[in-house]
Protein backbone atom coordinates (compact mmCIF):
# COMPACT_ATOMS: atom_id res chain seq x y z
CA UNK A 1 0.00 0.00 0.00
CA UNK A 2 1.92 3.39 -1.13
CA UNK A 3 1.67 6.79 1.19
CA UNK A 4 -0.86 8.17 -1.44
CA UNK A 5 -3.44 5.57 -0.84
CA UNK A 6 -2.71 5.76 3.04
CA UNK A 7 -3.43 9.45 2.93
CA UNK A 8 -6.54 9.18 1.10
CA UNK A 9 -8.12 6.56 3.82
CA UNK A 10 -6.84 8.72 6.76
CA UNK A 11 -8.69 11.63 5.23
CA UNK A 12 -11.83 10.08 4.32
CA UNK A 13 -11.97 8.61 7.93
CA UNK A 14 -11.10 12.26 9.26
CA UNK A 15 -14.57 13.36 7.29
CA UNK A 16 -16.50 10.92 8.90
CA UNK A 17 -15.71 12.00 12.14
CA UNK A 18 -16.03 15.47 11.67
CA UNK A 19 -19.32 14.16 10.11
CA UNK A 20 -20.57 12.72 12.91
CA UNK A 21 -19.92 15.77 15.53
CA UNK A 22 -23.03 17.06 17.10
CA UNK A 23 -24.68 20.23 16.53
CA UNK A 24 -24.67 21.21 19.92
CA UNK A 25 -20.90 20.64 20.49
CA UNK A 26 -20.26 22.88 17.48
CA UNK A 27 -22.57 25.30 18.69
CA UNK A 28 -20.91 25.58 22.13
CA UNK A 29 -17.43 25.84 20.58
CA UNK A 30 -18.26 28.49 18.85
CA UNK A 31 -19.86 30.25 21.40
CA UNK A 32 -16.66 30.13 23.95
CA UNK A 33 -14.80 31.63 20.85
CA UNK A 34 -17.12 34.01 19.94
CA UNK A 35 -20.46 34.92 22.55
CA UNK A 36 -21.86 37.02 20.10
CA UNK A 37 -21.49 35.05 17.11
CA UNK A 38 -25.16 34.59 15.27
CA UNK A 39 -26.58 31.06 15.79
CA UNK A 40 -25.94 28.09 12.97
CA UNK A 41 -28.92 27.08 11.78
CA UNK A 42 -29.84 23.05 11.54
CA UNK A 43 -29.55 23.53 7.99
CA UNK A 44 -26.25 24.38 7.51
CA UNK A 45 -25.16 21.36 9.90
CA UNK A 46 -27.29 18.98 7.58
CA UNK A 47 -25.38 20.29 4.30
CA UNK A 48 -22.14 20.14 6.04
CA UNK A 49 -22.58 16.30 7.33
CA UNK A 50 -23.63 15.22 3.14
CA UNK A 51 -20.74 17.73 2.50
CA UNK A 52 -18.17 15.86 4.66
CA UNK A 53 -19.69 12.62 3.78
CA UNK A 54 -19.50 13.19 0.16
CA UNK A 55 -15.71 13.98 0.25
CA UNK A 56 -15.19 10.96 2.58
CA UNK A 57 -16.76 8.54 -0.75
CA UNK A 58 -14.84 10.15 -2.70
CA UNK A 59 -11.48 9.80 -0.79
CA UNK A 60 -12.31 6.01 -0.23
CA UNK A 61 -13.06 5.46 -3.91
CA UNK A 62 -9.88 7.24 -4.72
CA UNK A 63 -8.15 5.12 -1.83
CA UNK A 64 -9.63 1.79 -3.33
CA UNK A 65 -8.33 2.75 -6.74
CA UNK A 66 -5.08 2.68 -5.44
CA UNK A 67 -4.98 -0.34 -3.84
CA UNK A 68 -6.28 -1.63 -7.62
CA UNK A 69 -2.99 -0.15 -9.19
CA UNK A 70 -0.79 -1.48 -6.54
CA UNK A 71 -2.64 -4.52 -6.99
CA UNK A 72 -2.10 -4.98 -10.33
CA UNK A 73 1.46 -3.55 -10.46
CA UNK A 74 3.37 -6.34 -8.60
CA UNK A 75 2.66 -10.19 -7.66
CA UNK A 76 1.95 -11.67 -4.29
CA UNK A 77 3.00 -15.55 -3.13
CA UNK A 78 -0.28 -16.63 -4.08
CA UNK A 79 -0.59 -15.43 -7.22
CA UNK A 80 2.94 -16.88 -8.35
CA UNK A 81 2.14 -20.00 -6.29
CA UNK A 82 -1.61 -20.23 -8.38
CA UNK A 83 0.38 -19.06 -11.90
CA UNK A 84 3.49 -21.52 -11.51
CA UNK A 85 1.03 -24.79 -11.03
CA UNK A 86 -1.28 -23.70 -14.10
CA UNK A 87 1.76 -23.51 -16.46
CA UNK A 88 3.32 -26.58 -14.77
CA UNK A 89 -0.34 -28.52 -15.92
CA UNK A 90 -0.17 -26.91 -19.24
CA UNK A 91 3.29 -27.54 -20.10
CA UNK A 92 3.13 -30.86 -18.94
CA UNK A 93 2.74 -33.65 -21.37
CA UNK A 94 3.36 -31.22 -24.39
CA UNK A 95 4.75 -32.87 -27.26
CA UNK A 96 7.03 -31.13 -29.75
CA UNK A 97 9.09 -32.64 -32.88
CA UNK A 98 12.70 -32.97 -34.12
CA UNK A 99 13.53 -33.40 -37.85
CA UNK A 100 14.75 -34.84 -40.34
CA UNK A 101 17.11 -35.81 -37.52
CA UNK A 102 16.98 -36.97 -34.49
CA UNK A 103 17.27 -34.14 -31.49
CA UNK A 104 15.87 -32.19 -28.36
CA UNK A 105 13.03 -29.56 -30.26
CA UNK A 106 14.22 -27.21 -27.11
CA UNK A 107 16.38 -24.28 -26.47
CA UNK A 108 16.68 -24.92 -22.92
CA UNK A 109 18.95 -21.48 -22.49
CA UNK A 110 16.46 -19.28 -25.15
CA UNK A 111 13.65 -19.88 -26.47
CA UNK A 112 12.14 -22.03 -23.78
CA UNK A 113 12.76 -20.15 -20.72
CA UNK A 114 10.98 -17.06 -22.57
CA UNK A 115 8.22 -20.01 -23.15
CA UNK A 116 8.00 -20.92 -19.25
CA UNK A 117 7.99 -17.51 -18.28
CA UNK A 118 5.26 -16.66 -20.61
CA UNK A 119 3.08 -19.37 -19.60
CA UNK A 120 3.40 -18.85 -15.73
CA UNK A 121 2.28 -15.31 -16.87
CA UNK A 122 -0.69 -16.27 -18.45
CA UNK A 123 -1.63 -17.56 -15.60
CA UNK A 124 -1.50 -15.22 -12.88
CA UNK A 125 -5.11 -14.08 -13.07
CA UNK A 126 -6.47 -10.52 -13.79
CA UNK A 127 -4.95 -8.98 -10.98
CA UNK A 128 -1.24 -9.91 -12.05
CA UNK A 129 1.05 -7.84 -13.83
CA UNK A 130 1.26 -8.86 -17.42
CA UNK A 131 4.25 -9.66 -19.69
CA UNK A 132 8.05 -8.87 -18.47
CA UNK A 133 7.09 -9.65 -14.52
CA UNK A 134 7.84 -13.12 -14.20
CA UNK A 135 11.48 -14.58 -14.69
CA UNK A 136 12.55 -17.83 -15.79
CA UNK A 137 16.39 -18.74 -14.81
CA UNK A 138 18.06 -21.54 -16.04
CA UNK A 139 19.78 -23.11 -13.09
CA UNK A 140 20.61 -26.94 -14.12
CA UNK A 141 21.80 -29.21 -14.88
CA UNK A 142 22.08 -28.22 -18.57
CA UNK A 143 21.93 -32.20 -19.79
CA UNK A 144 20.54 -32.50 -23.26
CA UNK A 145 17.23 -33.45 -22.31
CA UNK A 146 16.60 -32.06 -18.84
CA UNK A 147 16.88 -28.52 -17.45
CA UNK A 148 15.63 -26.59 -14.17
CA UNK A 149 14.33 -23.32 -13.77
CA UNK A 150 14.00 -20.91 -10.66
CA UNK A 151 10.88 -19.02 -11.71
CA UNK A 152 10.93 -15.81 -9.58
CA UNK A 153 8.01 -12.70 -10.23
CA UNK A 154 8.11 -8.71 -9.50
CA UNK A 155 7.13 -7.85 -5.77
CA UNK A 156 7.39 -11.12 -3.95
CA UNK A 157 10.16 -13.07 -2.61
CA UNK A 158 8.73 -16.23 -3.08
CA UNK A 159 10.51 -18.62 -5.81
CA UNK A 160 9.78 -21.73 -7.58
CA UNK A 161 11.65 -24.63 -9.19
CA UNK A 162 10.27 -26.03 -12.82
CA UNK A 163 12.19 -29.21 -13.74
CA UNK A 164 11.76 -30.17 -17.47
CA UNK A 165 12.67 -33.61 -18.75
CA UNK A 166 12.37 -34.64 -22.45
CA UNK A 167 11.48 -38.32 -23.47
CA UNK A 168 11.68 -39.63 -26.71
CA UNK A 169 8.65 -40.62 -27.69
CA UNK A 170 8.48 -42.89 -30.58
CA UNK A 171 4.46 -43.80 -31.11
CA UNK A 172 4.08 -39.96 -32.35
CA UNK A 173 6.61 -39.94 -35.04
CA UNK A 174 5.52 -38.99 -38.48
CA UNK A 175 6.70 -38.50 -42.56
CA UNK A 176 5.99 -35.07 -42.97
CA UNK A 177 5.36 -34.30 -47.30
CA UNK A 178 7.88 -32.96 -48.52
CA UNK A 179 9.35 -31.70 -52.16
CA UNK A 180 8.39 -33.35 -55.34
CA UNK A 181 6.18 -35.63 -53.32
CA UNK A 182 8.91 -37.06 -51.28
CA UNK A 183 8.74 -37.15 -47.42
CA UNK A 184 11.35 -36.29 -44.33
CA UNK A 185 10.87 -38.13 -40.82
CA UNK A 186 9.76 -36.05 -37.50
CA UNK A 187 10.59 -37.27 -34.38
CA UNK A 188 8.69 -36.77 -31.34
CA UNK A 189 9.06 -35.85 -27.90
CA UNK A 190 7.17 -35.22 -24.95
CA UNK A 191 7.80 -32.70 -22.08
CA UNK A 192 7.35 -33.94 -18.45
CA UNK A 193 7.41 -30.68 -16.54
CA UNK A 194 7.29 -30.55 -12.56
CA UNK A 195 7.47 -27.93 -10.15
CA UNK A 196 7.93 -27.36 -6.10
CA UNK A 197 8.40 -24.13 -4.12
CA UNK A 198 11.95 -22.86 -3.43
CA UNK A 199 15.39 -21.94 -5.26
CA UNK A 200 15.80 -24.93 -7.57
Amino acid sequence: MNSLTIFCFAVSAVFVVMACVRADRVRAWRESLNPSAPEVPDSAFVLARILFLGMAAVGLYSGFQGLAVSDGAAWNGDELTSAVSGATEALDGDVAYAGPHEGVPADFGGDYAMKVADEVTSHGGGDAPGPGSVDATLTGPRAPKEAHYTITADGTPAAFCLHVKVNRKKDGDYEAPGIAGGSYPQYAYAFDVTSRKGDC
